[in-house]
């Protein structure tokens, strides 16, 4: 008779083993994330200027608030999920149980006082924040002093850098800004070609810059250091390298800023003004001891060039019923102000008449515009009229550009 030793059972064993490696793991992976959370710039957190640090504790207010609910939540998911699971023989099991208005009170109840609470405390952060209100503080505990005047900045967002104007001194810079500490700053914010943002982490939030437009953000540096500004807006191959420096100076420092900027800089005339505005990137910091008269409006008027009609031109012509004539083609000619990116051969491709020459490239022509021949749909072309229209050639391209396909609708 042959006897045999039964084997131990390992499967038991190495389902413990593979359950604790499965609760261990998620604990071991903790320290290389925290290693890396520790590599991240929190700098809306840490802000240097007082707009920010509301800013900062709106964020706080807002997320504290919402962790009433979602904390409690996630507790008592984990809870249940433990407390009745199919191997806990001691909870109660009550397949009849449907209802408790206690239950639905307290789940509605809470959720409803919070959402409540957050919208009380975002209108009023919201007005009180507003970046067209002049500041009335210049910290939690200081008004802003009797007869201080803001210091003024215009502020150009180009491609791919920023302008900065300072009309009480009559400097300009080029991805530079200082500003004195605790001194109100009245921002006037536009762009030269896309929309764009403004946004100094540590002073403000952000604000838009968009072309023919202005804006306005009003701030104040509470402490001292350089910190860096930012096109926050995504507007071509060069936003990567669309930042600024932003230092906050002593009075003393802001003056010797000053001095070292009408010192080193040269003049921001007509002609060095439309030399920069072509689109470059990663431009260094540059200074000007003056800029021409006017330049701001011009830029937001979108007339920089002597030849160009101004914006507010056009609306004062508009208003009193339009031109004709000789007058009104001339009027047109000078109207041709946003054709500086055909002529340096850098035109977005979807750009259309008037402002490049090129076609639109839809199938209908748009209303109030004068028909074209080479839409391509028939039904909507208008007659040949004008000798300005360009026939086209063989390829079945006009001029202006190539004509869209016939729609599977049409």
């Amino acid at each position: 008779m042959t006897t045999s030793t039964p084997r131990p059972d390992r499967t038991a064993a190495a389902k413990r083993w593979g359950g604790r490696a499965r609760r261990v793991l998620p604990l071991l992976a903790l320290p290389p994330m925290l290693a890396l959370l520790g590599g991240c710039n929190l700098v809306v957190m840490h802000p240097a200027g007082y707009v920010a640090e509301q800013q900062r504790n709106l964020v706080l207010a807002a997320t504290g608030l919402m962790l009433l609910i979602i904390i409690p939540v996630i507790f008592f998911t984990l809870f249940f999920a433990w407390r009745y699971r199919a191997s806990n023989a001691d909870a109660i099991y009550d397949p009849d149980w449907h209802h408790s208005t206690q239950l639905e009170v307290l789940i509605w109840t809470a959720p409803l006082m919070i959402i409540i609470a957050l919208g009380a405390l975002t209108w009023i952060g919201t007005h009180t924040l507003d970046p067209f209100r002049p500041l009335s503080k210049i910290d939690p505990k200081r008004d802003v002093p009797a007869g201080v005047q803001p210091l003024q900045v215009e502020a150009v967002a180009m491609d791919w850098k920023w302008l900065f104007l300072y009309p009480q001194y009559g400097i300009a810079t080029v991805n530079e800004l200082a500003a004195p500490v605790d001194r109100p700053i009245q921002f006037k914010i536009t762009a030269t070609d896309v929309m764009n943002t403004f946004y100094v982490p540590t002073l403000a939030g952000m604000v838009y810059a968009m072309p023919g437009m202005q804006t306005q953000l009003h701030a104040v540096i509470n402490r001292e250091g350089a910190y860096e500004g930012r096109s926050a807006h995504y507007s071509g191959a060069g936003f990567s390298n669309m930042f600024f420096k932003f230092h906050g100076l002593t009075n003393d420092g802001f003056d010797q800023w000053v001095a070292k900027t009408k010192a080193q800089g040269g003049d921001l005339s007509q002609e060095a003004y439309l030399e920069l505005e072509k689109p470059s990137e990663a431009e260094p910091a540059r200074y000007y001891k003056s800029y021409m008269t006017g330049l701001f409006d011009r830029i937001i008027g979108m007339c920089p060039r002597p030849e160009q009609m101004c914006v507010g031109e056009m609306m004062r012509i508009d208003a009193q019923g339009g031109a004709s004539g000789e007058e009104a083609a001339a009027n047109y000619g000078r109207l041709q102000y946003d054709n500086r990116m055909a002529d340096r051969g850098n035109e977005a491709p979807g750009a259309t008449s008037p402002a490049s020459g090129t076609g639109p490239h839809g199938q209908t022509q748009p209303q109030g515009m004068r028909p074209r021949p080479d839409m391509g749909n028939p039904e909507s072309r208008g007659p040949e009229t004008g000798q300005d229209m360009k026939a086209p050639d063989s390829q079945g391209q006009s001029e202006g550009g190539q004509i869209a396909p016939k729609q599977l609708n049409q």
